[in-house]
């Protein structure tokens, strides 16, 4: 029964996944989401436009014509705000589409009350299509919809006839429940090609030895903050192991790989929070710390960073610590690409190897 309840609960909440994944692939489902009704909307100013003007010279239209303005006026500024204002994972952007799905049901409605001896034909298709263009938690859907069903029926009761209200009534609530089941099966389907993507990329971005970032990674994720202008804080150190062709001359590659290995597990313990942490090739490893260009603080991260690398990691005999050393580069704004930190920190490296006395320097 548990087993049962958790999986409806999956469904409902998190699109048929576990929450953590959701969690995980819920910005990019969000932002893709964004992008699907920015076109919508553009679409929506377009044929709220046309009924508009059609309303203008039209005797069947122009019963509707201030509606139709005001849903014309309500699209174009969704429209300008989806292109210029907006963020694409906020919870803003969100509500906007809820509102204007809102906006499609009170539509549907006024179809049907300007034809109360038919059937809600317009309501009914919009009750299944809708759902489908939106990607979020399934049970928000599904309150839009029981809202959005409740207040059709009450709305018709006091404009339809009774034996034609009463249909509306079976076809809303049968096509109410359809809808949402095709929201939680469209939902999941594409959540779950949002996993899959994410798990690609995942390991595409990993190194296969140590598990951390790849320099491929490294230098994309460094760019796109290096581009943010709103940046102009970081720390970039470039690592790596004294000797280590000692390591692989006397002991083997394989043993030389366990060093490595167990390196990279030491930085990834080191640095949990919001840093770039990867190995750049060979004994080459970079830590690049966001936020942060205080001189001190990032001499007291090499001490720790030297300190630790010494304790975690020995020679295969389990006595000698290995020994690292570490160029730093302060950003401070200006470098503009990976690239140009990259060498400052690379000019620094040298000197701290060329230095026995210490272990690390700046540039």
């Amino acid at each position: 029964m548990n087993k049962i309840l958790k999986t409806v609960r999956n469904y409902f909440c998190y699109c048929g996944i576990e929450k953590e994944e959701y969690q995980a692939v819920k910005k990019s489902a969000y932002i893709s989401n964004f992008n699907v009704w920015k076109l919508l909307h553009v679409l929506m100013a377009g044929a709220f436009t046309i009924l508009f003007v059609s309303s203008l010279i039209s005797e069947l239209l122009k019963q509707n014509m201030f509606f139709y303005l005001a849903l014309m006026v309500y699209s174009i500024i969704a429209t300008v705000l989806f292109f210029f204002v907006l963020k694409k994972d906020s919870i803003i952007s969100q509500l906007v589409i809820y509102l204007s799905i809102s906006a499609l049901f009170d539509f549907g409605a006024l179809i049907t009350q300007n034809k109360p001896t038919v059937p809600a034909t317009m309501f009914i298709v919009l009750l299944l299509v809708t759902p489908m263009f939106m990607i979020d938690k399934p049970y928000f859907m599904a309150i839009e919809l029981v809202v959005a069903s409740v207040v059709f029926l009450v709305w018709m009761y006091k404009v339809k006839p009774y034996e034609v209200f009463e249909m509306d009534m079976v076809n809303v609530l049968i096509f109410l429940g359809v809808g949402i089941f095709i929201h939680i099966i469209a939902n999941s389907v594409r959540i779950k090609e949002f996993v899959l993507t994410r798990q690609i990329n995942i390991q595409k971005d990993l190194d296969d030895l140590t598990k951390l970032q790849n320099k491929g990674s490294i230098t994309r994720q460094i760019n796109e903050y290096l581009n943010d202008k709103s940046k102009d804080k970081g720390i970039m150190i470039l690592l790596d192991i004294d000797g280590f062709k000692k390591i692989n001359d006397s002991y083997g590659h394989d043993v030389g790989d366990i060093v490595l290995r167990n390196l990279g597990s030491f930085l990834q313990s080191k640095f949990i929070n919001n840093e770039i942490v990867g190995r750049f090739g060979g004994d080459e490893f970079i830590i690049f710390i966001k936020d942060a260009n205080d001189k001190d603080q990032a001499s007291l991260i090499a001490a720790e960073i030297f300190e630790g690398a010494s304790n975690s990691v020995t020679y295969p005999n389990q006595v000698e610590p290995i020994s690292v050393s570490m160029g730093i580069a302060i950003y401070r704004g200006i470098e503009k690409n990976y690239s140009e930190i990259f060498k400052k920190a690379d000019i620094a490296l040298y000197q701290a190897k060329a230095n026995k006395r210490v272990h690390y320097s700046f540039f």
